[in-house]
């Protein structure tokens, strides 16, 4: 089955981002959200994202025109009706998941696939609450969803063969490199990427080297593009904390102990840059 609809259930960062790279990749796309005034800032935020293309000459205005009228949305699952592929992008929290996933379950086409992006939770777990757990497969996207060429695909040990081959598909369908990871706290990505976080974390609580210096170090010293501690805020603190505490639970290993100085960065609402403030100053 060829997808022609793909439903997005969130409207925010993820969510709009992997409903913009579906409406340019021609895709129809149904965004839901509990809230109107989330669906509104999502759509706005996609309609300013194609409009930054197109001053940048990646994009022509009638492709930013024909992608924007591919994008509807709403907070009413029944606008799921007829998506092959619905992906569930709620924040990384797993009673939240499961709600959501649980509803996209009665909303769904028989013969739809529902995908999470979830970028640490259990795909086994997730997909057991779902009639057709075979159906159930992570699409974990990176982000900006729209500038990341990664989309990590993770099998649930329920998923089905068929499942796994047209997400594949589909990844290059929006124009994404896939790779597969079994199902394991963070997969393959975060595993490696967010202890290290973690490291550089412990590296400044103890007072080893600033901030900069840490950035600056792993950025001309390992070639990373971006510092770990900059990456941090980029992510998001408290989302850092809650993958890191998925790790600490589910490995039940003193390694994946989240660091004080994070747990006490979000704490205080010191979450990156989305609150102006993490371990830079963004105001």
């Amino acid at each position: 089955m060829s997808i022609q609809k793909v439903g997005v259930v969130g409207a925010g960062t993820m969510g709009n981002g992997i409903a913009q790279v579906c409406a340019v990749a021609g895709l129809q796309v149904a965004m839901i959200d509990i809230s109107g005034a989330a669906v509104t800032d999502g759509l706005a935020t996609i309609e300013s994202s194609l409009e930054r293309l197109v001053r940048k000459d990646k994009l022509s205005a009638a492709d930013r025109a024909a992608a924007l009228a591919r994008v509807s949305g709403n907070t009413d699952y029944a606008a799921l009706k007829g998506a092959g592929l619905i992906i569930e992008a709620a924040t990384e929290n797993p009673g939240i998941k499961l709600r959501i996933l649980r509803q996209i379950d009665e909303a769904a086409e028989d013969d739809a696939i529902i995908a999470t992006n979830t970028s640490s939770i259990s795909i086994t777990l997730l997909a057991a609450v779902l009639k057709q757990p075979e159906r159930f497969i992570g699409m974990h996207f990176f982000n900006p969803v729209p500038m990341m060429a990664l989309l990590e695909v993770i099998r649930g040990l329920q998923t089905s063969d068929e499942t796994h081959a047209k997400t594949l598909a589909f990844a290059q369908t929006i124009g994404k490199t896939a790779i597969t990871a079994r199902n394991s706290p963070g997969f393959a990505v975060n595993r490696i990427l967010v202890p290290m976080i973690n490291e550089a974390i412990f590296t400044l609580q103890e007072g080893l080297a600033t901030a900069d210096d840490i950035d600056t170090g792993m950025r001309l010293g390992c070639n990373h593009p971006i510092g770990p501690l900059a990456l941090a805020d980029l992510i998001g603190l408290d989302t850092l904390l809650a993958v890191m505490q998925v790790f600490y639970e589910g490995f039940n290993d003193p390694k994946y102990r989240p660091a004080p100085l994070l747990r006490e960065m979000v704490a205080a609402g010191r979450l990156g840059r989305k609150s102006g403030r993490g371990f830079h100053s963004y105001a």
